[in-house]
């Protein structure tokens, strides 16, 4: 089939490469080179890298309202378009131009978390499970129908580590619904509406750590995190990325001189690095302290002066 296919970050390109070897990918529209990292380079998405891999075409609109924008995308002709997270709503011009409509290609079990952030909002409800949906595009967000919805557990998963696996199921799902509806055999199921939860965007500091949180909350929290939305909290008057951390049980040896721990409170035990959280235990196992390397709880306790000092505090890193 004749395809453009539409895309920005690292989910959207594992998308991409294995459509491109599947069907004729006849352009690819991303967004626009940003400006990233310490030298403020202007730097292609990850959906144009491996576009340039292919040989294919790639458009950078800002908009589709831009009449140039829509004439270069009629004159590709497809047959239907692919959409991963695009960054750019269609208009419904662009959603009636493909014979076969758009499909998109959305990291959650619709219409459960339609919107922005469906992977992290999956971990911070403990939700056992998420998946990828195959839903044809509608003008509004997120709400049409899906032919294809294959799940997967979250289990321990990184945000990074879990959308990674839901790009890889998502870029199969959309093999198959394309043999189903260019066979004129897809099936579609509407969205219950009374099960619709929206996952907005994570907010500039909801993903930081503190004494307040119970301990599951900040390891979903930590979980959820990553080079986007740090987790971040202050142990011992140092600012640091939480990398990963885990909730200790209550039949670990080294917690049993710990049930008194406060919140707010810092133990170094056996070389272990533990928190006290509002309830429960939280043992440190990475972080990233600001200014340095990634590093596990040991070398950083070694840097710091009286580490098994009990009367070291932790924070959240706007706490008053």
């Amino acid at each position: 089939m004749r395809v453009v296919f539409m895309g920005t970050p690292d989910f959207a390109a594992t998308v991409l490469e294995e459509l491109a070897q599947h069907h004729e990918v006849a352009g690819v529209f991303t967004r626009p080179d940003a400006i990233r990292g310490r030298g403020s380079k202007l730097v292609a998405s990850p959906v144009k890298a491996c576009a340039e891999r292919f040989d294919i075409p790639t458009f950078t609109p800002t908009s589709f309202s831009d009449p140039e924008a829509f004439s270069s995308l009629v004159e590709l002709d497809p047959e239907c378009i692919c959409v991963a997270a695009y960054g750019l709503l269609l208009p419904k011009r662009v959603l009636e131009l493909p014979q076969y409509g758009c499909l998109n290609v959305h990291p959650s079990l619709l219409p459960r978390w339609r919107g922005a952030a469906p992977v992290e909002r999956a971990i911070l409800h403990g939700d056992e499970e998420t998946g990828v949906c195959i839903m044809r595009m509608e003008e509004s967000l997120d709400t049409g129908p899906f032919c294809v919805c294959r799940t997967t557990l979250v289990s321990d998963l990184s945000a990074t580590e879990l959308s990674d696996e839901l790009a890889n199921l998502g870029a199969q799902s959309l093999l198959t619904a394309l043999i189903h509806v260019e066979a004129g055999k897809a099936s579609w199921t509407s969205q219950d509406e009374s099960m619709v939860r929206y996952a907005e965007k994570i907010g500039k500091h909801e993903l930081d750590v503190s004494p307040d949180d119970y301990a599951m909350t900040a390891v979903r929290k930590v979980q959820a995190s990553g080079p986007a939305h740090a987790a971040r909290c202050v142990i011992a008057g140092r600012p640091v990325s939480l990398l990963k951390i885990q909730k200790v049980s209550g039949d670990d040896p080294a917690v049993r001189g710990l049930h008194d721990l406060n919140p707010g409170e810092v133990r170094y035990v056996q070389k272990r690095l533990f928190l006290g959280a509002a309830v429960g235990v939280i043992e440190v196992l990475s972080l990233r302290p600001d200014g340095k390397h990634d590093m596990d709880a040991k070398a950083f306790a070694a840097g710091i002066h009286g580490i098994k000092n009990e009367s070291l505090t932790w924070s959240a890193p706007h706490a008053s």
